[in-house]
């Protein structure tokens, strides 16, 4: 597939503008061929009406073709896959391995998502029978289940060129649940998203679904997105990336004349708790697996670990020596773009300048402007609770051991924490039956919750949560990868004393799709054929 940096309406690709952009490739230090052109308002006009008639088309769908349709989009992704990932590398300077792992995630993401659809559990489908003899009235047939919402705006990620883009998880849930996407590339990896949005384009067609099913718009700054968000025909909204651009998004749905609903995971500082008999026991090895997870990608995760708590004492001393020797060794790494790259230096910095603050480790300093060198931070409870801004994400390989001079203070450190997609503990039976209220506490923090263990990777499955309260996310009832992620982009509907052929399949009394559903009350199994 050859590039030619022009967005895709559809089935069409949009005429090349007046404003122009290109990718860097943070190793070489330049910029790469070729321009890309920024969409314009007339292109989001035509992706978003295309997405609308499209939806009239698209939400009624059966599961059935809709899975094939992911199903054929991952197996297309696959072959490209040399091509992908090599353009991702050119752009991003992530590690090809990294890369094809990245592509087979979302792979798996499209093909989960599908048969998630299909099996239809997600739709909740809920029947109550009428009863007529009912007094005082008479009791209606009550059916209901969720409903796509209409074309979603999806915001493609800086540090998943695959997995949280044009592809990645919002694009797979949306389709899934039946609504037409249309992505705004991000400007860091544009090649990389053409080629994945000419594959989508491709199995939209090989599906025979409606074009509008799927635009990729250009743009490298805010015009374009600000345009999406704004377009009365867009219905819901699905981002990854700062607070700052969150927060926006988040505004300028909520001023529309219809406001509509923004799922943004905006970061999180993913606090992890030491406590004391695990630090003494096996302290080392704690240490060497949150460097591990500290410096993984050069610490251009949202789940990053950036806080460490622990309780003052000479194990914690010999811990923090051992991560302080392991941070000064680390190599410094290319991050992904020179503004993340120059963001993480100011960071780095203000945590050096913060008073009660004081440097324990610095990794070495890159040869490129766009190199990240790894740094550790000490700091005492009294220090956090006197400075909110120790609670900041500094996006990158840094990270900040709190100690706790007794329970209490640990405990008060917990509470002064904000909404995290992830909270860790490290202890033993004993650690946990005696900090039983410290994991009250972080069950009201964050959407994750992981023991004996470090909060990157995010394991793609029906249960995981990958949210949390305000402002890891904006909505901390949602989640963006797992079974419930289709739900963000759907809304229930409930019919009223419709008749049988009037229902939709998936409420009509015989379950001819053989859904798992609330029928007055209790949960019904499928029926099942004999033989």
């Amino acid at each position: 597939m050859k590039l030619n940096g022009t967005s895709i309406i559809g089935g069409a690709r949009a005429l090349a503008g007046e404003r122009k952009f290109r990718a860097f490739n943070p190793v070489a230090d330049r910029a790469l061929e070729p321009d890309y052109f920024s969409a314009t308002p007339e292109d989001v006009e035509r992706a978003a009406r295309l997405a609308a008639a499209a939806f009239e088309n698209y939400a009624h769908v059966s599961v059935q073709r809709r899975r094939d349709f992911l199903h054929d989009l991952a197996a297309r992704l696959e072959q490209a896959g040399p091509a992908i990932v090599e353009r991702a590398n050119w752009e991003t300077a992530l590690p090809v391995p990294r890369l094809q792992s990245e592509l087979g995630r979302t792979c798996f993401q499209l093909r989960l998502y599908a048969d998630l659809a299909a099996e239809g559990a997600w739709l909740d489908a809920r029947i109550d029978h009428a009863d007529p003899q009912r007094q005082p009235v008479p009791k209606p047939d009550v059916r209901s289940m969720l409903r796509p919402l209409g074309p979603v705006a999806v915001f493609g990620a800086s540090n998943f060129p695959l997995a949280y883009s044009v592809a990645g998880g919002d694009t797979a849930s949306a389709l899934a649940a039946g609504n037409p996407v249309i992505v705004k590339a991000h400007p860091a990896h544009p090649g990389t998203s053409e080629l994945v949005g000419l594959t989508v384009q491709q199995a939209v067609k090989h599906a025979g679904l409606p074009e509008g099913v799927f635009s990729l718009l250009f743009d490298g700054g805010t015009e374009i997105g600000t345009a999406l968000v704004s377009h009365p025909l867009v219905k819901a909204v699905g981002f990854t990336g700062s607070r700052r651009g969150g927060r926006a998004l988040m505004d300028l749905a909520a001023a529309r004349p219809e406001p509509i609903p923004v799922y943004a995971e905006m970061g999180s500082v993913n606090p992890v708790f030491i406590l004391p008999e695990a630090m003494e026991q096996r302290g080392g090895e704690i240490a060497a697996g949150l460097h591990a997870s500290v410096t993984l990608g050069v610490g251009q995760f949202c789940t990053n670990p950036g806080l460490v708590f622990t309780l003052s004492g000479a194990a914690t001393d010999r811990f923090l020596l051992r991560l302080a020797a392991l941070i000064a060794h680390t190599a410094p790494g290319p991050m992904l773009t020179p503004g993340i790259c120059r963001n993480y230096g100011l960071g780095v910095a203000r945590l050096a300048q913060t008073g009660g603050v004081s440097a324990l480790a610095r990794g070495e300093t890159g040869p490129t402007g766009c190199s990240g060198g790894a740094a550790l931070f000490r700091a005492t409870a009294h220090s956090f609770a006197a400075d909110n801004s120790l609670m900041e994400e500094v996006f990158g390989p840094a990270t900040v051991a709190i100690e706790c001079g007794s329970r209490e203070e640990l405990l008060a450190a917990a509470r002064s924490l904000e909404g995290q997609l992830t909270a860790s503990v490290h202890g033993t039976e004993a650690d946990l039956a005696a900090h039983r209220e410290l994991l009250a506490i972080l069950e009201t923090k964050a959407g994750r919750l992981v023991f004996n263990g470090f909060p990157t990777g995010v394991e793609v499955c029906p249960a995981m949560v990958h949210g949390g309260p305000y402002p890891a996310t904006s909505d901390g009832r949602s989640t963006s990868v797992g079974g419930r992620a289709l739900a963000r982009f759907a809304r229930p509907v409930a019919y009223q004393n419709f008749p049988d052929a009037a229902l939709p399949d998936e409420l009509k009394e015989s379950n001819p799709l053989g859904l798992w559903r609330l029928v007055d009350g209790r949960l019904a199994q499928p029926a099942t054929t004999a033989g």
